[in-house]
């Protein structure tokens, strides 16, 4: 073991004394280069601080976890809180041993490491500087004697030790003697430390420092303190440590100083009545606080006395504490409560242990054990006829429950006398009673006695020896006697019925409504009086309640529904009292309404079907209608042109003869009911020269010859052609016209028979001109040779024209709003007509001494202003012939010719958006789409 020794404030030569007392220790004598060391390192340690050097004599071989000796740290930095050693092969405790961590072997050279010591708090900061001197042990020369002898067991070891709590003494104590086996080579002193020495409690151990002896100076409380976990260290004078630190276990024995105490002072627990034994009431708790698993904290609990004692219902597990009962009997009607004091004893229950007591209080909870029983056995109650939601009887019963329970309310139940639902019997909440009342009127000439069973029963199901099981229900007789009361008329049945024929005469008399008295039921003194007439046919006898017919009746009048007209009427007895029924009447029908042909306009396709079907109706009933006969009405010329087919018993069809020509006629057609009643209908045919009905429209043409005419598709399509044919010939003069300087080029002979002109020439001419106006110059003195010579035959061979006169016989080209049309080059003299979408014309391009707007930058309005007055001019040329007469068959104004025709104008030049009506091109026939659409841009 090594020892310590550190450099303190100490003289000299007590320093000098002692470290020579180290080195005669050693059992060997240092190396000459040794001891010029220590004195120097003496020297030092006089000279400086306690904080520079300690020295430890160790062993030249260290193994790990080996003690080294202890630093006494306080006197270096005693509120030092970070202790920390700077060599990983050492660590330092908090009472300053030192202990290795790896196993070390040191050579005749010292070794030396740091030790810092840090107090976090005031930022100070101190270092120790560890020695460490190898010492070299000498064999020790023995007498023979000696070897002779055997070597003594161990006396440093931890050593069982033990005290009682609560010890009277004599103080201080002796507990033991701690010894080393070392003292046979050195002079040890012996020191403890730990909780009683120098931690709390404080100076309850001490140690005699030259022999060992353990001693305990006062008393302990083991429920304080059960043990004390000393240290205990065996050093020479001079700190040296041949042992290592010995741990000292002192176990403070127990004495039953404690008694049990329970953990309430009063436990209330709850059981239901009637419960079965063993039933588990609660369980109660104490606790002992001294030491577990021994006699002292065995405890044994045990009822001493119950209130009131008799009969014993209840019963204690001795070790648990469990309270259970221990009979059937409890009954909460009878006592409701129990009260006892119990006890709880250490030591097993023997007669010296410590004991305590508590009280605990059972409540008894209720069951439905006791069934409601009327206070009475029959009641009696009486009311008045005709009297609804009133309160006749109050029943009460008593029920041994605990008040306010389901176990104590009652349910009320009529179990018998009430087939026709006129009672009703309800429990009060708070008064549990039962409110019987009337919820149906009742009649004293019907019923003058009721006789009513009431029942009565619990909300709970009814609980005996352990089980819910259903028990009779309690009853009473209850005697209803219904009061008699002045009443009125009746009116019954509220709606009565009575049947007349339409057509009969003004003033007939018809049965009427009939009310009775309830009490005699007769009629007599009743009188009556209409109330609601809606079309006011009759008048009511006030004395008989009959009907008499003031006006003509009619089935088939609007309002009559099912043949049914009602009247509201009011029965009133001498008293004022009244009831109020209604007498509906019967309309039965009779024959007096020929049947008709609602439809009087029919459409006849004359090359597709021929023929139209004609319908009749008849409002009468159907043994007064159908089967119908239909004929042709008188005229020579009807029979001739016309015939009929019966379809079935309501329908026939209207066929043409003689192939007559497209036109409207009128047909008279006579059409008789079953019963030979007939009416005449006069029916306008329309002869359309049509595939479906729908393409025949209202715009006819009059052809002059009474007989209306349409335009068909062919004509319509033709003129759209045309007018699409003339805007290009017009728009050709335009801009050809400005493509040649001295030559006119005219348009071949066959024009009239090509409606569109393909144009091969991609470049344009070399002769283009371009004014600052935007235009071409050339065009202004060639329109009149090219009007004049080319488009007098185009317009006649072309068909319509797509001009108007206005102004003085002045013709303007405006915006053209119908046709979309836009001319995309003029190469040539020839145009190209690319598409016609919505109405507007624009020229793109003109191009070989045509006119270009794009490239000259005009807008239309620049346009517009340009080409109107000239076109005018141009127009106004074409409109003579070289002797200057005007010739009517070039350009004609349009003439009044009536009624529009469903395509709107034939122009595609119209200034009227709302008479377009080109729609019908969407629905033309496969072979002419590709025609139109060349004239729709895609």
């Amino acid at each position: 073991m090594a020892t310590s020794s550190s450099s303190s404030s100490s003289s000299s030569s007590s320093s000098s004394a002692g470290r020579g007392r180290l080195l005669r220790g050693a059992l060997r004598p240092l190396p000459p280069p040794l001891l010029p060391i220590l004195l120097c390192l003496g020297f030092l340690s006089f000279a400086c601080e306690a904080c520079k050097t300690v020295t430890l004599n160790v062993p030249s071989k260290l193994e790990a976890e080996q003690f080294v000796g202890r630093v006494n740290l306080e006197e270096c930095l005693k509120t030092a809180n970070l202790i920390h050693s700077v060599d990983p092969d050492f660590r330092v405790l908090e009472d300053g041993s030192v202990y290795t961590t790896n196993a070390i072997v040191l050579s005749s050279e010292e070794k030396t490491f740091t030790i810092e010591l840090t107090d976090t708090q005031k930022q100070d900061q101190k270092k120790i500087v560890v020695l460490l001197a190898p010492q070299i042990q000498t064999p020790k020369k023995r007498h023979a004697k000696e070897k002779a002898l055997k070597r003594a067991k161990r006396r440093w070891a931890p050593i069982p030790c033990s005290i009682t709590e609560n010890s009277l003494g004599p103080f201080p104590m002796f507990l033991q003697q701690v010894q080393s086996d070392t003292q046979q080579n050195y002079t040890i002193f012996y020191s403890i430390s730990g909780p009683g020495v120098d931690r709390e409690p404080i100076n309850l151990f001490h140690i005699e420092r030259d022999t060992g002896n353990l001693y305990c100076n006062r008393p302990v409380d083991r429920e304080q303190y059960e043990c004390f976990e000393l240290t205990a260290y065996a050093t020479t004078s001079d700190g040296y440590s041949p042992e290592l630190p010995l741990p000292l276990l002192i176990k403070v024995e127990d004495e039953n100083d404690n008694t049990p105490v329970f953990t309430q002072l009063i436990y209330n627990f709850n059981v239901t009545e009637h419960s079965r034994p063993g039933t588990i009431v609660g369980q109660v708790c104490a606790t002992d606080a001294d030491e577990p698993d021994t006699l002292h904290t065995r405890l044994k609990y045990q009822i001493l006395e119950q209130y009131p004692s008799s009969p014993r219902l209840f019963s204690i597990n001795t070790k648990t504490g469990v309270i259970t009962t221990a009979s059937s009997q409890l009954d909460r009607e009878r006592l409701d409560k129990y009260t006892m004091i119990l006890k709880v004893q250490d030591m097993d229950g023997q007669h010296f242990g410590r004991w305590s007591t508590a009280t605990t209080v059972v409540c008894i909870g209720d069951v439905n054990d006791n069934p409601p029983v009327f206070t009475k056995s029959s009641y009696t109650a009486s009311v008045e006829e005709n009297t609804v939601n009133v309160e006749i009887l109050r029943m009460t019963v008593e029920d041994k429950d605990l008040i306010n329970t389901a176990n104590w309310r009652a349910n009320y139940t009529i179990v018998k006398g009430n087939e026709n639902g006129n009672f009703r019997i309800v429990t009060d909440p708070k008064t549990n009673e039962g409110v019987l009342g009337v919820v149906k009127s009742l009649n004293y000439e019907e019923t003058r006695q009721v006789l009513l069973q009431v029942g009565a029963c619990n909300e709970a199901p009814f609980f005996r020896d352990g089980t819910s099981k259903t028990v009779s229900m309690a009853t009473a007789a209850v005697t209803v006697n219904v009061l008699n009361q002045d009443e009125g008329p009746e009116c019954v049945p509220a709606v009565q019925f009575t049947r007349v024929k339409e057509n009969v005469p003004v003033g007939t008399r018809i049965n009427g409504y009939s009310a009775k008295d309830p009490e005699s039921k007769a009629s007599t003194g009743i009188r009556y009086q209409g109330l609601s007439d809606p079309k006011h046919w009759f008048t009511v006898d006030e004395n008989t309640g009959s009907i008499t017919t003031t006006k003509l009746l009619d089935r088939e009048a609007p309002g009559i529904v099912n043949n049914l007209y009602n009247i509201t009427v009011l029965s009133k007895d001498q008293s004022g009292r009244s009831c109020t029924g209604t007498l509906a009447v019967i309309l039965e029908d009779v024959n007096d309404n020929a049947p008709i042909i609602p439809t009087t306009y029919a459409t006849i396709c004359k090359t597709s079907l021929g023929s139209a079907e004609i319908w009749a109706i008849d409002p009468d009933e159907p043994n007064n209608g159908p089967p119908f006969e239909f004929t042709l009405g008188s005229g020579s010329d009807v029979q001739k042109m016309w015939s009929l087919t019966r379809i079935n018993d309501t329908a026939a069809r209207l066929r043409h003869r003689n192939d007559p020509p497209f036109g409207s006629y009128i047909v008279p057609i006579v059409v008789k009911d079953r019963l030979g009643l007939a009416s005449t209908n006069t029916i306008k045919v329309n002869l359309c020269n049509c595939v479906t009905v729908g393409e025949c429209t209202d715009r006819d043409i009059n052809t002059g010859n009474g007989v209306v005419a349409k335009l068909g598709k062919w004509a319509i399509l033709a003129m759209i052609l045309g007018a699409a044919l003339l805007g290009c010939i017009l728009f050709t003069l335009i801009c050809g016209a400005a493509g040649s300087k001295k030559d006119v080029k005219t348009f071949p002979d066959d024009l009239a028979q090509q409606n569109l002109i393909i144009s091969n020439t991609e470049a344009p001419g070399d002769d283009r001109v371009c004014s600052t106006n935007g235009f071409s110059t050339q065009a202004t003195n060639t329109c009149g040779h090219v009007c004049g010579g080319t488009l007098g035959p185009a317009v006649k061979n072309g068909g319509q024209e797509c001009f108007e006169m206005v102004k003085g016989g002045h013709q303007t080209l405006d915006s053209c709003r119908g046709c979309h049309q836009t001319l995309d080059s003029c190469r040539g003299g020839h145009q190209t007509l690319d598409s016609c979408q919505g109405g507007h014309h624009t020229l793109d391009s003109c191009r070989g001494g045509q006119v270009e707007t794009d490239n000259c930058r005009y807008t239309y309005s620049d346009w517009q202003s340009y080409t109107q007055p000239r076109l005018g001019e141009k127009v106004n040329l074409c409109n003579q012939d070289e002797e200057h007469k005007h010739a009517q068959d070039y350009v004609l104004s349009y003439n009044y010719e009536g009624k529009g025709s469903a395509a709107g104008s034939v122009g595609c030049c119209s200034d009227r958006p709302e008479e377009e009506g080109l729609e019908f091109l969407d629905h033309l026939e496969p072979k002419f789409r590709t025609l139109a659409e060349a004239c729709i841009k895609r």
